[in-house]
């Protein structure tokens, strides 16, 4: 493993400890697709990058076919660091989608945050740093108001997660 990474390990929402990396205040790991979510031709296993700094867990899922294949889904996140070292993925519900062409993203699943915090599953605290990252997310990578609709993003996939995309993991 290259000299500036760090192995450490992360529990996946499927409930897989998966091997990963981290360089600096980035990491990633590969977790396997499950049978079920597996299509035809795809791969089986997705490279997560986590930016714990902004609350996000990126992936390009090999199980998007299709007009998605190739795109990207956000999960808005947060750590949790265990004993042993390893971390533990939460999902806070609230998503990301950017496709692979065009300039247009869609945030998904404001409802579920939304039932979560009627519920008391997140508290309003939580659901309000979960906004407030969705925007900061937005306008650091996708918004650019001066751009037209086959520019490049302003920085997406994140430049932080470039050094991880092709390092070898475990």
């Amino acid at each position: 493993m290259h000299n500036d990474f760090e192995p450490v390990k992360v529990l996946h929402r499927t409930g897989q400890w998966c091997d990963g990396i981290r360089q600096g205040n980035v990491l990633a790991y590969d977790v396997n697709v499950l049978p079920e979510y597996r299509i035809e031709g795809g791969g089986t296993v997705d490279r997560c990058y986590l930016l714990p700094d902004e609350g996000v867990q990126l992936t390009c899922p090999v199980t998007f076919g299709g007009e998605l294949a190739g795109g990207w889904y956000v999960d808005l996140i947060e750590l949790e660091e265990v004993p042993d070292g390893g971390l533990i993925v939460h999902d806070l519900y609230v998503d990301i989608l950017v496709p692979p062409r065009g300039r247009r993203y869609e945030i998904l699943d404001l409802d579920d945050l939304a039932a979560a915090v009627e519920s008391g599953a997140v508290g309003s605290r939580t659901a309000t740093r979960v906004l407030r990252q969705t925007q900061q997310f937005v306008d650091r990578h996708l918004f650019a108001p001066e751009a037209r609709p086959h520019d490049p993003w302003p920085d997406f996939p994140p430049a932080t997660i470039l050094p991880l995309v092709t390092a070898p993991i475990g």
